[in-house]
């Protein structure tokens, strides 16, 4: 086995001197002794640079409404998503008054220009120089500030700038409120301080800012021995989001004892500003530290802070726990400290409570990655088998490789932008484009009448037409010469609206109303209802699994440039079948396919994303270009792209499970049911794989499944890497799971006591040979030394009150390609040029995963030449036309053997000039095949896997071969937060024979990183009218590096594929349902603390297992504290569309 995915030989050793310096002019041009203002006219806004402190002043006090801008991260978003306007800009950058840290004996004065990241080296210095009881508030500042934004927030943001916009979310104004600190302010009548206190976090008219003060500086003071600061926070991820509920607490005791002389809490996010709960703390004065007082604190403190249960952001019940669960860990961190100052005096808390002091460290992540080295033997030319690096890795990094945006302007290209529906469902009255027409730049308004052809194309609608169907469809577009321009006519577009019934947005609702976009599709074998009579146990229950958003980093974009003449048309885009753009616009447009090019060079990342949904939006800027006549550039906006394209289905399982005393399964009675959307998009596909991959990896005898796919009035849910797996299979871990609490087993022992062991038959009567799914789940569980954790997880939970581990382990069968035949073809075609290189096209698109790496890799094996001789351009559909889509994990099998072929046949042609000159070299051979007239290009094409599924008989080879596959993870959660930490995850992959490692291990943790998103943090929220709130990376939340397991295992499996080229096996997307493993460790963690409390053995985790999630299902005397709402006296800010 190999463990090295790269040799560090080859990489070139640094230079330090081949580093960018900062250019020169600049320098110059700060040094120059004659400043000036300087100042920016635009069309809209002035920019204005003052030079001095006393031209800050004149500037503010002439223009008192200006905001002044350092960083811009504050006002910045608010200009561009909520449409903020000012005429005048004051940015006060370098000004020598602004940028100092004065430091005293009672405390430190820092400069209002100081960034965050400069701030946190001040406070780092500052706490290294003096004793530790004077550095608290600064350590609490310093613990929020590392998980504060991202880095290149808190190197923009500045102290000032936080301080002042007062934002509810901050991390920084409680602790520093709770430290007792004070804004210096500056203005024409003088110099004044302001406390930072819990009037002026309040917004309160006499605490704030005037309009023309500047504020210079903030001063915080050092804290005392007997003054104890803390800031405390929970997020959706421990980096770069915004905290759910945070606190600055601070308590200072009379000298020597924990009698109460001075109390602050100021808690963020439960209300439009950061409130202070100054009524408890008062009432709290002259008590001791002890039970009875936070027994009173919390009774107090929910009775003050009251968040409505309709209040914007939701989570109402979460919420009120956290302030209270926040306030003892404040407690708890406070009785600690006391007993360090004086253990005779002050009584310890409790061992097993020691855990919950601490938040979940950030560790540097480490792995280890293992795969099948090559045979010896094997030619050292020949890169097949070898971890190759992704053919376009350096130009990524380096931000060289061209994307659809980055290509130059075309002449007289204009930008497009989209109007779409703020009603769910509704008649269309009228549309006045009037003011939008007027805005400068603006060539036309673009609706369903300018449509040549059909505007609805199999049930996908381009531009709505009488009648809306979801929020997020697209009216109208606007196109002008710039973007800016576009975008702000857009929004002075207006349409008149009457709404329609019923809407329909969750699954339920959509039961209600007999509203689907597809029949039943189901799937038995055995005798279901007679076997449910001879069983010992019956289960029966639901689980939720929301959607997801593909969140690639290269949104939408379609660059449609008409040609003059035969009513050609030319699209440039990132798609994953652009056969499918090309279907879409013709039938706009009314023209034939041959007069459409669809070009694809690479994108930034698809997932699924961008099957069918560039089809639509190829279609709605083509039509724009023909009727302006001129190039259309057409690129979403992030909160666009997530609103219009939506995601993953979201599914609704129910189940009825029959088993026997030792953990047997007789019987299974399953239905599931998927949101679809408004439109039929890919909802029948998915819902098809959902009953075929429902099985998972286990043999149960009498098997019933049924699945439908639910018609709403949400944006239409389309593909997604895993295609419906990753939701139907959750719902299969988790009766099993509910089967092993009842029978009182492990659930791995009973997972393997229901897996299929010998060759067999699916429930849809295809045969397999699960031995590699064996040998995954015996590796998995002997290599990650599953067993002895699992001890030491419930020792270290016995240990523990408040925190808690979890481990689990997961099988996998997951299917590979389509069970339709014509959609497993591949075409590609192989010219050889004079000089020997040779270039590569084939249908496949380049979506990061590798693709193109691994057919040069194909074409070097058959050719026999280096791979430097091959390159690889784009996909189009005028050099292979009729592609299939990149999806299914298809792309190496399908695309590789048509590579294989054209390959094959031209080393065909050449080999009678190879046999008269052996001996000669590769350019040899060519120069002398083209002076003998032997073609040098070759069209491959692969007729793919024969599979069928006949849905009335419920059988069929619906896929022509199974991954395999295990994976074990292990977590710790913090049961007073609902924050949960990846402690080590071993995934073991059945890769065959793998062409490329480091590709294939890289799409193998990838998916998994996904996957442990979808089941964990990524969370979709949508209003009860169909709104989606989740529209921008503040709002919707992946994984990070916070996330990785801190060890991570990976381990590629060699076994045997003689299906597919070289022997491999498609890993694109097998490894999301990995990521369950994470959510059924978590279940496993909040089980031990549900025993250790006498709850419920048996209870359901739904997906995504939210911080939300989890915290509310470990019930304690926090959760029972809390007030709770009537469900029918409001309605709330979000609901489960599942």
């Amino acid at each position: 086995m190999c463990t090295k995915l790269y040799n560090e030989d080859e990489f070139q050793p640094l230079d330090p001197s081949q580093e960018p310096i900062f250019p020169p002019e600049l320098i110059r041009m700060a040094e120059d002794p004659n400043e000036r203002r300087l100042t920016f006219q635009g069309e809209r806004t002035t920019w204005i640079t003052p030079v001095t402190l006393n031209d800050l002043v004149e500037l503010k006090t002439s223009f008192p409404k200006a905001p002044i801008v350092m960083g811009n991260t504050e006002v910045g978003p608010r200009i561009k998503f909520r449409d903020e306007f000012h005429p005048v800009f004051i940015s006060p950058l370098g000004l020598p008054e602004l940028y100092f840290v004065d430091s005293t004996d009672d405390g430190v004065t820092i400069g209002a220009g100081y960034s965050l990241a400069q701030l946190n080296d001040a406070l780092h210095f500052i706490v290294s120089e003096q004793p530790k009881e004077k550095t608290k508030t600064y350590r609490a500042l310093l613990k929020h500030l590392r998980t504060l934004a991202g880095a290149q927030i808190r190197n923009m943001a500045t102290l000032g700038g936080h301080v002042v916009s007062r934002p509810n979310y901050s991390d920084l104004n409680p602790i520093l409120a709770a430290g007792n600190a004070t804004i210096n302010v500056i203005s024409k009548e003088g110099e004044r301080q302001i406390p930072l206190d819990g009037h002026f976090l309040e917004k309160s008219p006499e605490a704030s800012l005037k309009s023309e003060e500047i504020v210079l500086s903030v001063y915080i003071p050092h804290s005392t021995q007997w003054h104890f600061v803390s800031g405390l926070r929970m997020a959706q991820r421990q980096e770069n989001a915004f905290a759910i509920v945070n606190a600055g607490m601070s308590v200072k005791f009379e000298d020597g004892t924990d009698t109460i002389k001075e109390l602050q809490m100021f808690y963020g996010s439960v209300g439009p500003t950061v409130v202070s709960a100054r009524q408890t703390c008062q009432q709290l004065i002259g008590r001791q530290w002890d039970d009875q007082m936070l027994s009173d604190a919390c009774r107090l403190v929910l009775g003050e802070i009251y968040i409505p249960p309709a209040a914007e952001g939701g989570m109402v019940e979460y919420r009120r726990t956290l302030i209270i669960s926040l306030l003892f860990k404040f407690y708890l961190k406070v009785r600690r400290r006391l007993n360090k100052m004086d253990p005779q005096k002050f009584p310890d808390i409790p061992e097993k409570f020691m855990s919950a002091l601490e938040d979940f460290p950030i560790e540097t992540p480490q792995g280890i990655q293992m795969f099948q080295c090559v045979d010896p033997y094997q030619s050292p030319q020949d890169p097949v088998g070898h971890p190759i690096m992704h053919q376009s890795a350096i130009k990524h990094t380096t931000g060289e490789a061209v994307f659809v945006d980055d290509m130059p302007p075309v002449a007289q290209e204009l930008f497009l932008a989209v109007v779409t529906s703020t009603r769910a469902h509704a008649k269309i009255i009228a549309i006045d484009a009037s003011e939008a027409l007027a805005v400068p730049g603006v060539v036309d308004v673009i609706t369903a009448e300018d449509v040549p052809g059909d505007n609805n194309h199999h049930g996908e609608v381009f531009y709505a037409q009488d009648e809306v169907i979801c929020v997020g469809q697209i009216v109208c577009t606007v196109a002008a010469d710039t973007y800016a321009h576009a975008r702000e006519a857009a929004k002075k577009v207006k349409i008149t609206y009457e709404d329609l019934e019923p809407r329909i947005i969750t699954i339920e609702q959509a039961l209600k109303h007999n509203s689907f976009l597809t029949v039943e599709k189901k799937i038995e074998q055995g005798n279901v209802e007679q076997a449910f009579k001879y069983v010992d146990q019956i289960i029966e229950g639901e689980i939720h699994m929301e959607g997801q958003e593909h969140f690639y980093m290269e949104t939408q974009t379609i660059l449609a440039i008409p040609k003059e003449e035969d009513k050609e048309i030319v699209l440039h885009l990132g798609t994953q079948f652009p056969t499918h753009v090309q279907e879409f616009v013709a039938a706009a447009l009314n023209i034939p396919r041959s007069r459409i090019g669809c070009h694809m060079k690479r994108t930034g990342g698809a997932f699924g994303g961008k099957v069918t949904k560039p089809a639509l939006l190829g279609a709605v800027s083509a039509v724009a270009a023909i009727k302006t006549g001129r190039p259309i550039r057409f690129i979403l906006e992030r909160g666009d792209d997530m609103l219009i394209t939506a995601g993953r289905h979201p599914l609704l399982g129910k189940y009825k499970i029959g088993f026997m005393n030792n953990g047997v399964i007789k019987a299974a009675d399953v239905e599931y049911y998927i949101n679809g959307g408004c439109t039929p998009d890919e909802s029948e596909l998915v819902i098809e794989f959902v009953v075929l991959k429902s099985e998972n990896a286990y043999n149960i005898p009498n098997f019933r499944c049924r699945g439908r796919a639910c018609r709403t009035n949400l944006p239409s849910n389309t593909a997604f890497r895993g295609f419906g797996f990753p939701q139907v299979a959750v719902v299969v871990e988790t009766y099993i799971t509910a089967v092993a609490s009842q029978c009182n087993l492990p659930p791995e022992q009973v997972k393997e006591i229901n897996m299929y062991k010998r060759i067999s038959k699916t429930a849809y009567k295809q045969t397999f040979d699960p031995e590699p799914l064996r040998r995954c789940w015996k590796e998995c569980l002997e290599k990650s030394s599953f067993s002895a954790r699992k001890l030491a997880a419930e020792e270290f939970n016995k240990k523990n009150y408040w925190k808690k581990r979890g481990l689990a382990v997961i099988p996998m069968k997951f299917t590979i390609g389509m069970p339709t035949a014509y959609y497993n073809q591949g075409a590609a075609l192989v010219h050889i040029y004079l000089d020997g290189s040779v270039l590569v096209i084939h249908g496949g698109c380049e979506l990061g995963q590798g693709l193109h790496t691994k057919m040069i890799q194909v074409a070097s094996r058959e050719l026999n030449i280096p791979e430097s001789y091959i390159h690889l351009s784009e996909t189009s559909t005028i050099t292979v036309p009729n592609t299939i889509f990149t999806a299914g994990s298809l792309g190496t099998d399908i695309f590789g053997r048509a590579v294989q072929n054209a390959c094959q046949i031209l080393m065909a042609r050449l080999q009678p000039v190879i046999r008269k000159n052996p001996k000669g070299t590769w350019e040899e051979w060519i120069a002398k095949a083209f002076t003998e007239s032997i073609s040098l290009s070759a069209t491959g094409y692969f007729k793919g896997y024969q599979t069928n599924m006949d849905w009335e008989k419920e059988e069929g080879d619906a896929y022509p071969y199974y991954v395999y596959g295990a994976a074990c993870s292990e977590v710790e959660v913090d049961c007073l937060t609902g924050a949960h930490k990846l402690l080590r995850t071993d995934i073991f992959m059945d890769a065959a024979f793998s062409i490329n490692p480091a590709l294939d291990i890289g799409q193998v943790e990838g998916a998994f990183i996904q996957g442990m998103g979808l089941y964990t943090i990524e969370e979709l929220k949508y209003s009860p009218e169909g709104v989606l709130y989740s529209r921008s990376p503040d709002d919707y939340k992946i994984p990070t590096v916070t996330e990785i397991p801190e060890e991570f295992h990976v381990t590629l499996v060699r076994s045997r594929n003689p299906i597919a080229i070289y022997s491999s096996k498609g890993l694109g997307e097998a490894g999301m349902f990995m990521g369950s493993s994470v959510l059924f460790a978590i279940y496993d963690a909040v089980a031990a603390a549900r025993r250790e409390r006498g709850l419920t053995k048996t209870f359901t985790l739904h997906s995504p297992a939210t911080p939300e999630l989890i915290r509310m299902t470990c019930v304690d005397q926090f959760t029972d504290m809390i007030p709770r709402d009537d469900p029918s006296t409001f309605t709330p800010w979000s609901i489960r569309v599942s």
